[in-house]
């Protein structure tokens, strides 16, 4: 059927055109208001400017199309139909029913897809920029290398939706349900996230949050570590238990934030605001605040900071004359690992402490996997599995034998000082060596031949 054809046909009065093939027609500003092409093909026709609106259009074929300027305002029953390639920039979906369709590669610059429902759409690779897809029905869409810059989501139902290594600079999501979402590896800079909901089921991995505004939003216990919050606006968050460390929070907004319980390890937050924020048994060691905002803070230790200085924990400085004086918050995070035996009493394997001090317990002849003494006759064996617990510990707290600083070496026996040197040499060289104290006890737990604990400073 040609196009001269189905407008004869539609002026009078014929609405179904079923299965018709119409490849590669010019229908340019037709007026085609409630027509009816299910599974009609449509490959590579003009539909500029064209009126489809209330049209239905399920299963139809429109790959390569070009829409520009289309109205297809609320398609009927218009599912599973096939746009990809198609150009649809500047065009009105607003209200169009058309889930399960696909998009993929398609134009929709400055499209209007408001209040459309597009829930399980492919839009893969689709170019969504400007677009306006407020308050639409995108649950279970695929958005995945899509781009969406400037685009408006706002109050759109985002549940399960895939934006793996999409582009949504500027967007607008504010509102939005986001359970079950997939960000991996998207770019939300400067991305307007504020009051969307189910963050915290979303999945976060290699996300770029650069400037993006995320305020009063709930992502309480959820790991974060080593993401760019750069510049971010995250005031008055939920943010109890989450993992930022090595997270880049620079200039991040976190006024009146709950940062309780939170790891900040090695975080950059250098000229963050944190005015009145609760950072109550926050892990903070290594973190940079240089130039920070803490006034009003509740700091880890319980206690409120009442001005404002440059703080970096972890990297003292000589304070020149006249600057305010430092304040030292004193940090305590329990090390535990499976890779060294568990303790047998009311003590931990480790406490590393603010100021880069690590306290390592005494430890013995166990094996972690068995959970019990080796070679309960064998001195230099025991110091061997020693020397291997020792190791696990230091790894675990981020340090290792050449950050140790003091160690402590208990003896069943002192005329085994000498094999047991032996062994400890090999993790120690003599130019570098701790400071150690030798001692000959009159017995050590379980009975073993030897019991060996260290301190250690991080990065010093």
């Amino acid at each position: 059927m040609d196009a001269e054809e189905l407008l004869e046909k539609y002026a009078a009065g014929e609405r179904k055109f079923h299965n018709q093939n119409l490849r590669g027609v010019d229908l340019t500003s037709a007026n085609l208001s409630g027509i009816d092409l299910t599974g009609a093909d449509l490959t590579g026709v003009d539909l500029n400017d064209v009126n489809l609106s209330q049209a239905n259009l399920k299963s139809a074929n429109l790959t390569r199309a070009s829409l520009k300027g289309a109205n297809l305002r609320e398609l009927r029953d218009s599912s599973s139909l096939n746009f990809s390639w198609a150009d649809l920039s500047g065009a009105d979906l607003s209200k169009a029913n058309i889930t399960y369709s696909n998009f993929n590669n398609a134009n929709f610059n400055n499209a209007n897809l408001s209040e459309a429902q597009l829930n399980g759409a492919n839009f893969s690779n689709a170019n969504l920029d400007n677009a306006n897809l407020s308050k639409a029905q995108l649950d279970g869409a695929n958005f995945s290398n899509a781009y969406l810059d400037n685009a408006n989501l706002r109050d759109a139902t985002l549940q399960v939706t895939n934006f793996t290594e999409a582009s949504l600079i500027d967007a607008n999501l504010a509102r939005t349900n986001l359970k079950n979402a997939d960000f991996t590896d998207t770019n939300l800079t400067d991305c307007d996230l504020s009051q969307a909901t189910n963050l915290t089921n979303v999945t976060i991995k290699n996300t770029n949050f650069q400037g993006s505004k995320i305020r009063g939003v709930n992502l309480s216990h959820k790991d974060l570590s080593g993401i760019n919050l750069a510049n971010a606006d995250l005031g008055a968050a939920n943010l109890n238990s989450v993992n930022f460390q090595k997270a880049n929070l620079q200039g991040t907004n976190l006024e009146k934030a709950d940062l309780q319980k939170t790891d900040l390890m090695k975080a950059n937050l250098n000229g963050a605001n944190l005015r009145k924020a609760d950072l109550t048994g926050a892990n903070i060691y290594g973190a940079t605040f240089k130039n920070a905002d803490l006034t009003g803070a509740i700091m880890p230790d319980g206690e409120v900071y009442q001005t404002s200085t440059d703080l970096d924990f972890g990297k003292p400085e000589t304070p020149l004359a006249n600057q305010p004086k430092e304040i030292n918050i004193m940090t305590r995070k329990v090390i535990r690992t499976d890779k060294a035996p568990a303790p047998v009493g009311p003590y931990n394997q480790a406490i590393l402490a603010s100021g880069q001090m690590l306290f390592v317990a005494g430890q013995i002849a166990i094996d972690p996997r068995l959970g019990d003494v080796v070679y309960t006759e064998d001195v230099v064996k025991q110091t061997e599995q020693v020397m291997k617990n020792i190791e696990a510990i230091l790894t675990e707290a981020g340090a290792t034998f050449a950050d140790v600083v003091k160690t402590g070496v208990f003896l069943a026996d002192m005329n085994d000082f000498a094999a047991v040197n032996a062994v400890y040499a090999k993790y120690f060289s003599e130019d570098t060596a701790p400071a150690r104290a030798c001692v000959e006890v009159s017995r050590l737990p379980k009975n073993v031949l030897v019991e060996i604990d260290c301190i250690a400073v991080i990065g010093g």
